[in-house]
């Protein structure tokens, strides 16, 4: 039983009073049945069987309702006999309106595009006023594509009211999360739907051109070959066949330079160049074979500008006028490769067939750059002038700052207490000291 609190009083325990009459305190039902289906139901009474006269409609105002039509713009309007109620749930199951249309996507940092567009199809579902966008996929676009806005009601306004059927139309441009999507075009069952409806369609419109896209279907850069010059040919015929010089590159002139031997190799594939250097047994260097790696070589450049950045950028045939050939490589003769001079002193067997059956070059005679062997000078001692010791004055002749001479020790110890004696005679010519007889140890 509810309770009343008297007109006048706090609400405080004892200032209440129960209705005695009122004994139902359920709720009502808010679903029914009509015709198989269900369908919602707005109570009539409420707690206490009260009786609830907000938004309830009299059965004249529903019938009304249930044979009203929509009022066409042209002719004379008829009243439709009843007809069984379907709700809309089943009434537009699987029925959904599709439009086209594209949307504006800015790219901040790219220096091919400023912006980008991307076709989209946007759908109105019947039954539940839901929308989807969906964006068909591109080959090769880069982008994730496919569905690009769930299925869902979407706010026109600020007041939170839902996208109806009757604000879409071609030509027409709606906001969903912030992203303005323009319709252009609809299939023709959503034509004939709004015009059953009494909407007017608006011209369909075309999409606009994507800048990048344009731009992606320019033909690339062409080339004419000459009709005497074939790469391909040149592939073909002269793939693995390498010209072998063997050079020399004489870098005494600067500090601690000597000259050290290389090989050059000229392929004849491509035209390019390759240095690669010799190494010998305990000769102190890194072992790095490659000296210079596998290139063109320009043999005159243009006069460019100073502020051409050589350092960083390679040069193309604009650049270069002529480029290093077979021609430029003989025997006997320099070669100047990025700023060093090379001695070409020899090739080998296929080079020399080569320059003779092509180039009609015969005269490839090795060069010899061998060393001549530096005889070694004798050092020969001048004889004892009679100053000081014999062994002092030896010093003096064998290094610039002499020593004191070292002693034969094993002499002294192999031939300690070791003397030798010797009888003697004085020869004066008078017979007194002829007859003397003396002893040298």
């Amino acid at each position: 039983m509810s309770s009343h609190p008297v007109h006048g009083l706090p609400f405080l325990p004892g200032n209440t009073y129960r209705d005695p009459t009122k004994s139902a305190f359920q709720r009502s039902q808010t679903l029914t049945y009509r015709d198989g289906f269900s369908r919602p139901l707005l109570p009539t009474v409420g707690v206490g069987r009260d009786p609830i006269t907000v938004n309830q409609l009299s059965q004249a105002e529903l019938d009304e309702l249930a044979n009203k039509r929509p009022t066409l713009t042209y002719g004379q309007a008829k009243q439709a006999p009843s007809s069984t109620f379907i709700p809309a749930h089943v009434a537009f199951d699987k029925k959904v309106l599709k439009f086209e249309g594209y949307f504006q996507e800015t790219v901040p940092i790219s220096q091919d595009e400023h912006y980008r567009v991307r076709r989209v199809c946007v759908y109105y579902y019947l039954e539940d006023d839901s929308i989807s966008v969906v964006e068909p996929p591109v080959e090769n676009s880069g982008i994730p594509q496919g569905t690009f806005i769930k299925r869902q009601r979407h706010p026109k306004n600020d007041n939170g009211d839902p996208y109806h059927w009757r604000d879409l139309n071609v030509g027409i441009n709606i906001m969903l999360y912030g992203r303005t999507f323009r319709i252009i075009s609809c299939d023709q069952f959503t034509k004939d739907f709004l015009e059953s409806e009494g909407i007017e369609l608006n011209p369909m419109e075309g999409i606009p051109n994507d800048p990048y896209t344009e731009l992606r279907k320019q033909p690339q850069r062409t080339y004419n070959t000459p009709s005497d010059f074939d790469r391909l040919k040149q592939f073909l015929t002269m793939d693995r066949k390498v010209l072998r010089f063997f050079s020399l590159w004489d870098d005494s002139d600067s500090m601690f330079g000597e000259a050290r031997p290389v090989i050059i190799h000229y392929y004849l594939v491509d035209d390019t160049v390759e240095v690669r250097e010799v190494h010998e047994r305990n000769d102190g260097r890194d072992p790095f074979p490659v000296l210079m790696k596998r290139q063109h070589l320009p043999k005159s450049i243009k006069d460019l500008k100073d502020t051409f950045p050589k350092c960083v950028l390679e040069m193309s045939d604009q650049e270069v006028t002529e480029w290093y050939s077979p021609r430029d490589f003989m025997v006997g003769s320099h070669i100047t490769i990025l700023g060093r001079k090379f001695f070409l002193y020899d090739c080998d067997a296929y080079t020399r067939d080569f320059y003779q059956k092509n180039l009609a070059i015969a005269d490839l005679t090795p060069v010899s750059v061998e060393k001549k062997v530096i005889e070694e000078v004798k050092q020969e001692i001048p004889p004892y002038n009679g100053f000081g010791l014999l062994e002092d004055s030896l010093q003096n002749c064998l290094t610039l700052i002499p020593k004191p001479p070292k002693k034969d020790v094993i002499k002294m110890l192999e031939n300690d207490h070791k003397v030798l004696r010797y009888a003697a005679s004085l020869c004066s010519g008078t017979d007194s000291s002829s007859q003397m007889q003396m002893s040298m140890s």
